[in-house]
């Protein structure tokens, strides 16, 4: 739980925060060590605020770390040793919240902490409900999102139109591949056995609906490489080792538009999803000046305008989204490949981080364990 004394750190620290930029009373740390998700997601923040941020602090230094998959399991032991080495970390909004929970991420004003946008408006108001927890600092929005082979000969022709394709064995054989975790399966496994998408989290919620979310992934159990990672996904497609299989959009984007490989997105159902950065609560006062200071440049307009140049992914902050335009290196409009263009985002499942945040743990040994069987 929260704790006073984080608060009042944060409170404090917070406050200055205007002085540590404009005059540097306090002394910043010369080093960060930033948490992502490697491939073509981190690519794109190193390539749209934190070269140009290191640009302009020379002196400066900072390392990836690319353990975001397991943020909330690695912060809990850091902190448990007492030895926290992460200085920002990008989560998704469920384990933001999940962390802030747990004391373990430090609360913000975010708009005392972050840049306001061009125009004035505070950003609170300009992020508005993509902040979903005191402690979460949105970045983009994003989908889990299902794509499929385009030379697949044993379709005979057929080509996927919604996400049931991937429980369709007869119409559409081959090998599947799905993330190792239980978000977004389970949701499309009750989906595709009948569930009205407003109904699958209160079904969810009981023994019969998790049974019954298990026993139609059975189905395709043994057809399907679980990944860990979303390289994993696109390499097992890329090398026509499974046929159709989910990802993040912003990695089958790479995928198909970069690398030119013979896969086709299905929006269907795809999952819109938050990510964004939380700080680690009791940093020492010099690592967390120093975080503050980048924060409030990566997450400007301008900078999340810019990293829309690089990957497909729309912007969190409304002032943003009118900036986006093409790709930094290609020249393709990125608009039409985001997950939230109208006629990709016709049938979307919505989300429930809350939800999610109170379940996962449960939930993640269970899917563990059925998978172990």
């Amino acid at each position: 739980m929260k704790t006073n004394r984080i608060l009042m750190a944060t409170s404090a620290l917070v406050a200055g925060t205007t002085a540590v930029w404009a005059a540097g009373h306090v002394e910043m740390a010369d080093s960060m060590t930033l948490v992502s998700w490697g491939g073509a997601y981190q690519s794109s923040q190193q390539k749209a605020y934190l070269e140009p941020y290191l640009e302009m602090n020379p002196e400066i230094s900072a390392t990836w770390d690319e353990s975001s998959p397991q943020a909330v399991a690695r912060m809990r032991a850091m902190y448990e040793a007492d030895n926290v080495t992460w200085d920002l970390v990008d989560v998704v909004a469920s384990d933001a919240i999940r962390l802030c929970d747990e004391g373990l991420a430090m609360e913000v004003d975010h708009d005392e902490i972050l840049a306001p946008a061009p125009d004035g408006t505070p950003a609170s108001e300009d992020f508005g409900d993509l902040i979903v927890s005191d402690c979460f600092i949105p970045q983009i929005v994003y989908s889990t999102t299902a794509a499929y082979r385009t030379d697949v000969e044993a379709w005979n022709g057929e080509t996927p139109s919604d996400i049931c394709a991937l429980f369709d064995l007869e119409t559409f054989p081959g090998t599947r591949t799905l993330e190792r975790r239980p978000i977004n399966n389970l949701e499309w496994a009750l989906i595709c056995d009948g569930v009205a998408q407003e109904d699958v989290y209160d079904v969810l919620e009981t023994q019969e609906g998790q049974d019954r979310a298990f026993a139609k992934l059975d189905e395709i159990k043994d057809e399907t490489i679980w990944w860990s990672s979303a390289a994993e996904s696109i390499q097992s497609m890329a090398d026509g080792e499974a046929v159709i299989g989910s990802s993040y959009n912003g990695r089958f984007f790479s995928a198909i538009v970069e690398q030119d490989q013979p896969i086709a997105m299905l929006w269907d159902a795809q999952v819109f999803d938050l990510d964004g950065w939380i700080i680690p609560a009791d940093l020492p006062d010099d690592r967390l000046a120093r975080v503050l200071d980048f924060v409030y440049f990566a997450t400007d307009t301008q900078r999340l305008a810019d990293q829309a140049a690089y990957i497909s992914y729309g912007p969190a902050r409304a002032s943003s989204a009118p900036l986006v335009g093409d790709h930094a290196e290609l020249g393709v409009a990125m608009a039409p490949h985001m997950p939230t263009n109208p006629a990709n985002a016709t049938n979307p499942f919505v989300y429930n981080y809350t939800w999610w945040a109170d379940y996962r743990d449960d939930l993640d040994a269970k899917f563990q364990a059925w998978l172990a069987q």
